[in-house]
């Protein structure tokens, strides 16, 4: 899946309804080819580093832990 593509045509299905001001964050849920679909199965774990981040903006830098 092209999630670049993908951007435009959920902005244009919720902006139907719905006033969308700079700054809104849409927040689309798990792409296909996660982890839990992969054959083995393949999880977080502690150690890992998670990095999500918006051009321009920022980025959110997590490190995984035990609980």
């Amino acid at each position: 899946i092209n999630a670049e593509y993908m951007g435009a045509d959920i902005i244009s299905f919720l902006s139907q309804d719905t006033t969308i001001q700079p700054g809104t964050l849409i927040l689309t849920g798990t792409p296909a080819g996660v982890g839990f679909t992969r054959d083995p199965p393949v999880y977080l774990a502690p150690g890992d580093h998670v990095r999500a981040g918006i051009q321009g903006f920022g980025e959110l830098n997590n490190h995984v832990v035990s609980s």
